[in-house]
């Protein structure tokens, strides 16, 4: 059995977020910067949460360098959300392979996902909530954004295949 860390003021735990999963708009300041480029800027993105999951964020279109994102042709299913497809970021001669999905056709229940795009935090120089650097969700297929304000422990580490 899971025993949940117990939050600290001002913390949400990830356990206590709901399954199936939900969309809500956020207020808090997103950045994304890579190789001293501005990737994403916004105070519009819409985050999800999940039981065990910290929050995804996605940003709307109009607030990424979209001249920097060409798709990738990989597609996966969310049992929750519907079909994703991924993007390239592109930097200069640099491709950061796969660094972000978005919804073109979210479900009802997620249409607040529709003309944003979420982004992995591991390849970046930097991923930044209201000015905190975030720490990327364990393992290689999550997305999620680890702050200060989430506490775990976090879907994706070493054992945690079937929470």
């Amino acid at each position: 059995m899971i025993k949940p860390d117990a939050p600290g003021p001002g913390q949400e735990s990830v356990w206590a977020y709901p399954r199936p999963a939900i969309a809500e708009p956020c207020d808090s300041h997103v950045r994304i910067v890579h190789a001293g480029v501005v990737l994403v800027d916004t105070r519009r993105a819409v985050r999800t949460l999940e039981t065990s999951h910290p929050p995804s964020y996605y940003c709307p279109r109009a607030d990424v360098d979209m001249s920097k994102i060409r798709s990738s042709g990989r597609m996966s299913t969310c049992e929750w959300k519907g079909v994703a497809s991924y993007v390239h970021v592109m930097m200069g001669d640099v491709v950061i392979r796969d660094a972000g999905w978005s919804y073109a056709s979210p479900t009802r229940d997620f249409m607040l996902l529709k003309d944003h795009i979420a982004f992995y935090a591991a390849p970046f120089d930097g991923c930044f909530v209201d000015g905190e650097r975030v720490t990327p969700q364990p393992g290689s297929f999550y997305g999620g954004w680890i702050t200060s304000r989430v506490s775990g422990p976090f879907k994706g580490a070493p054992g945690s295949m079937f929470w």
